[in-house]
């Protein structure tokens, strides 16, 4: 068998075609983990094309709870305990396929899909949301054996953003339709506060808003164009300044009760009021 000759320029070629295999399994393996990532998310009931509009638009405001992981145990009876953990739009665990909601059976450790999120549904009112997930794992003697779904009623809370997982009920004596009905609070179930100003509200800050213009305004032009320093540099100072005195003294004027030009009540007697004390008897009125 013929040796391939020991040249730079081969080893060079071989090395690039490592490297560029190298670069084409790694591209390979990162559309394959984005494609498993993307099958993690929501994935609306029907063919994509004709997917609603504002179910992907509610979807999309539910998107902040994604990353949160809600847990809520309950006990049916002494024998039976169950653990119920819900995520929105995300898996609950990697091993069970689209696991939006599970149920965990804590004497036997056993899980149940209650519903997936690759089979969600969603539609909203004037202040709750309700999520569905369906799809779940079959019914055994409940039910003629459908699947499960699990419902999840998010109500306005405007205090929290996600608070309150609950399980509500479970329905599974009817013949079919049976479901899993949960409520939680989130404030993003509640609707747009109305932010509309009063007419008082706008009237003040068109008012203030002129009085901004008509003080910077004003010192700009006496600064710049008149050259008036200190408080000349106030649009108008001799004018405000005169209106001050005058609003002082329609104040003193009014508020003070004691007349200016009255005349005072008591003077006092000083000893340069007093007169000399006269010589003049009345001895003579006496009786002789």
């Amino acid at each position: 068998m013929p040796h391939l000759p020991r040249c730079p320029s081969v080893r060079m070629f071989l090395s690039h075609c490592y490297t560029c295999t190298a670069l084409l399994v790694l591209v390979a393996l990162a559309m394959v983990v984005m494609a498993d990532v993307e099958e993690k998310h929501c994935d609306l009931v029907g063919d994509e094309a004709k997917e609603s509009k504002r179910e992907q638009a509610l979807l999309k405001k539910l998107e902040p709870l994604s990353p949160l992981s809600f847990n809520r145990t309950v006990t049916s009876s002494p024998e039976e305990k169950y653990v119920y953990k819900f995520k929105v739009c995300r898996e609950v665990n990697s091993s069970l396929s689209q696991s939006g909601l599970v149920q965990i059976n804590l004497k036997d450790q056993k899980h149940t899909v209650v519903g997936r999120i690759n089979e969600t549904q969603v539609f909203n009112g004037s202040d709750w949301i309700m999520l569905i997930y369906k799809g779940g794992d079959s019914y055994g003697s409940h039910c003629h054996g459908e699947k499960r779904k699990a419902m999840i009623m998010i109500s306005c809370n405007r205090k929290t953003l996600a608070t309150g997982f609950t399980l509500l009920s479970e329905e599974r004596e009817k013949e079919q339709e049976c479901l899993y009905l949960f409520e939680m609070d989130s404030s993003l179930a509640c609707p747009p506060e109305d932010s509309h100003l009063s007419i008082g509200s706008i009237l003040l800050i068109t008012f203030a808003s002129l009085v901004a213009v008509y003080i910077i305004g004003g010192l700009l032009y006496q600064r710049l164009v008149v050259g008036a320093k200190g408080m000349e540099q106030f649009p108008h100072f001799s004018f405000w300044q005169d209106l001050g005195n005058l609003m002082a003294d329609g104040c003193d004027f009014i508020c003070r009760s004691k007349p200016q030009n009255a005349p005072a009540a008591y003077r006092g007697v000083g000893d340069d009021q007093l007169g000399e004390e006269s010589e003049e008897r009345d001895d003579h009125l006496l009786p002789m």
